[in-house]
């Protein structure tokens, strides 16, 4: 019983570690704030190719976070990074990525393409 008490504490201490310590490198934007910035920096939406025909935020490239360490060189380090994926899993993921290949400005939609209410394109 001790022993598993120990490990739900472990996790939950890891998590919280691993989440306070991405909100210093990984700015959480709102819809509108999102909105504001994202036609001045590189959009990108870190989903599979199958749910960005499925719709995307307009002037977005895919670059799924299953490809992002090979296709770095595609990501421009001068310019800041706006990124979505469905729900912000898999952009905090790809957040991540950047950030230990040694990009700065890295910012996530909050909430996701599942909470975008600004205009998108589907293919």
């Amino acid at each position: 019983m001790w022993f598993l008490l120990i490990a739900a504490a472990l996790i939950i201490g890891y998590a919280v570690i691993r989440y306070v310590n991405q909100r210093r490198y990984l700015t959480t934007l709102t819809s509108e704030q999102f909105r504001e910035g994202y036609r001045k920096a590189q959009l990108i939406d870190v989903r599979e190719p199958n749910e960005f025909k499925g719709g995307h935020i307009l002037g977005a490239r895919n670059i799924p976070v299953t490809q992002l360490k090979q296709r770095l060189q595609e990501v421009r380090k001068d310019k800041p990074v706006y990124l979505y994926c469905q729900n912000q899993a898999r952009s905090a993921r790809a957040a991540n990525i950047l950030r230990k290949n040694g990009y700065q400005d890295l910012n996530q939609l909050q909430g996701g393409f599942k909470k975008w209410d600004g205009k998108i394109k589907s293919s």
